[in-house]
C-alpha cells in the first residue's frame, strides 16, 4: 500500500518542477518565433531550447515544457517560427518537424539522464534525437508536399546539419555550466 502511495507522490509535479517547466516553455515561446527564413523550413532556435530543457530538467519535464509550447502554438499563439501559430502550421508540410521534436526531446533526455550528464553521451543522444526528428519531419514533408525524398532532404535537412550541430554543442556546454551552477546553489534538488 505504501509503495502505491509513494509512486503517486513521485508522479505529482511540485511547484518547483512546474515553475521550471513553465520557464523553459516561456523561453521556447520567446526564441521559437525568431527564425531565419532560408526556404521551406526556416532556421529556428526551438530545438536549442529543447536540448537545454532536457539537459536541465530531465526527460519528463523537458518534454512537458515542449508539449506545452506545442499546444500553445496549435491553439494559435504566434510562437512557431516566423511568429506563426495555429493548427494549419502544425498540420502543414513542416509540421512534422514540430511533432518530431517530441521524439527528439524524449531521446535526448533519456541519453542525458542515463549517462548522468556526461557530455559525450549527452551529445550523442541529442544527435540521435535530432536524426529521428529529421526522419519524422522529412517523411511528413514528402507526404504533404508530394515531392521526392531527395528534394525534401536538400530543402529540409542538409541546410540545417551544421547549424543543429552548433546548437547541440552550445546546449551541451551551456547546459553543463548552468546545471553545475544550479547544483552549487542547491536548486536542482527540487527538480
Amino acid at each position: 500500500m505504501s509503495t502505491i502511495a509513494n509512486s503517486k507522490e513521485k508522479s505529482k509535479l511540485s511547484i518547483h518542477q512546474l515553475t521550471a517547466a513553465a520557464l523553459m516553455t516561456a523561453l521556447m515561446c520567446i526564441l521559437g518565433p525568431l527564425s531565419i527564413p532560408i526556404g521551406a523550413v526556416p532556421i529556428s532556435f526551438t530545438n536549442l531550447v529543447i536540448y537545454l530543457a532536457v539537459y536541465l530538467l530531465g526527460t519528463r519535464l523537458g518534454t512537458i515544457s515542449y508539449l506545452v509550447y506545442l499546444l500553445l502554438g496549435a491553439a494559435g499563439l504566434p510562437v512557431f517560427s516566423g511568429y506563426s501559430g495555429g493548427l494549419a502550421k502544425l498540420a502543414g508540410p513542416t509540421g512534422g518537424y514540430l511533432v518530431g521534436f517530441i521524439f527528439m526531446a524524449i531521446i535526448s533526455g533519456v541519453f542525458v539522464k542515463k549517462s548522468h550528464y556526461k557530455q559525450i553521451f549527452s551529445i550523442l543522444g541529442m544527435v540521435i534525437g535530432t536524426l529521428v526528428a529529421y526522419l519524422f519531419g522529412t517523411i511528413w514533408f514528402v507526404l504533404e508536399s508530394g515531392c521526392t525524398i531527395w528534394y525534401a532532404l536538400t530543402v529540409c535537412v542538409f541546410p540545417f546539419l551544421i547549424g543543429d550541430a552548433i546548437k547541440i554543442l552550445l546546449a551541451s556546454n551551456a547546459g553543463l555550466l548552468i546545471r553545475n551552477a544550479l547544483n552549487k546553489a542547491n536548486l536542482l534538488e527540487q527538480l
